[in-house]
């Protein structure tokens, strides 16, 4: 295993999962864990080289984002923002703007969220960019941003009259162009603070802007990584086998234990395809085997963590639960990064008796 991939496992497993319920509820205990990943150069792993590095492959990254996933769901969903942004913008053509940006992402220094989904959805853009002057202007609305007091900035997502999208970096507080919203209850991962934000005439200038991408770019991005979100569901599903186990040492009842090899197995398997199917040399992979993939993952998520409940008992029904929390992060997974072909596949899936 790569260092950097041993040093977070041991970090994971000794502060950050004997907290994680806390974690869930508290972002005070949030910003401890993130704090912890900053100190150990884990918040950029995907920065080139010239920037630092270290430069991870794509599958030790998403061997690091299981791991987190499977300790705390609240920490995996708030580190995968910023370290979204250092990828965007490792691949900008604002050479100053990645100068001043990526040799100070690994360590805390510049932690940037994500604001972009809204370009996903169809009809009219909610958020329009104008070119001005020396940058743009942009006005509408952003449904979605996490990491509010946790990140310094967020990575905006525009539409431009050609239908290109824009993307740059904007303060993330309030300002006399943007307003953000309350922070949204939500039944998981609520403690990474995600809001709302309203923008009216805010100028992102040309020396904040990452890049521009042709119309339709997000959704071509997204038949591209149909299965990357899927790691983290699969992180779930470890986190629940971990449940299930602790639960048949301390029952010793069979059933338990029956359970958890028959689903340990079968995590295996679906990690196992998730890994091929992300493989790019993999040119046998269809789009339909993909979803195919991606739902059997979002399926054992929830499998998994519905078999840690039921292994518990109804101490399960606290939220103080271990088997509870990774319950509600199933449903997280489930609807992350959702297409059409995503909902359609899990859909297919679940509604299919399994054999």
């Amino acid at each position: 295993m790569n260092e950097l991939l041993t040093i977070a496992q041991s970090y994971l497993d000794s502060e950050v999962a004997p907290r994680a319920n806390v974690i869930d509820h508290d972002p005070g205990a949030l910003r401890a864990a993130l704090d912890g990943l900053c100190s150990r150069n884990l918040m950029a792993l995907r920065r080139p080289e010239e920037f630092g590095g270290p430069a991870l492959s794509e599958r030790e990254f998403r061997q690091f984002q299981t791991m987190v996933a499977a300790v705390s769901g609240s920490l995996a969903f708030l580190q995968t923002q910023h370290q979204s942004a250092v990828s965007l913008i490792s691949r900008s053509s604002n050479a100053d703007l990645k100068d001043r940006y990526l040799p100070y992402m690994a360590d805390g220094q510049k932690l940037v969220g994500i604001g972009f989904s809204q370009l996903r959805r169809k009809g009219p853009p909610l958020l329009k960019a104008q070119q001005v002057n020396g940058g743009y202007v942009l006005d509408g609305s952003v449904p979605w941003v996490t990491g509010l007091t946790f990140y310094h900035e967020f990575l905006i997502g525009a539409t431009l009259p050609d239908g290109e999208s824009l993307f740059g970096l904007v303060p993330f507080h309030d300002t006399e162009n943007m307003k953000l919203g309350h922070v949204m209850k939500l039944s998981a991962m609520e403690s990474p603070q995600t809001v709302s934000a309203a923008v009216s005439g805010l100028f992102l200038p040309d020396s904040q802007v990452v890049n521009t991408r042709p119309a339709g770019w997000i959704h071509t991005n997204d038949l591209i990584n149909i299965i990357l979100q899927g790691f983290f569901a699969i992180g779930c599903a470890q986190g629940g086998l971990d449940v299930l186990r602790k639960a048949a040492d301390h029952k010793g009842d069979p059933c338990i234990k029956e359970a958890h090899e028959a689903l340990s197995q079968e995590v295996t398997q679906c990690q196992a395809a998730m890994e091929a199917a992300q493989d790019k040399s993999n040119e046998d992979q269809t789009t339909d085997e993909k979803l195919r993939v991606r739902a059997w993952a979002i399926d054992l998520a929830s499998r998994c963590a519905h078999a840690a409940v039921a292994a518990t008992g109804g101490s399960a029904n606290s939220v103080e639960n271990d088997a509870q929390r990774l319950y509600r992060e199933a449903l997280v997974y489930t609807v992350s990064a959702q297409t059409q072909p995503i909902m359609k596949a899990t859909l297919e899936r679940l509604s299919k008796l399994h054999t």
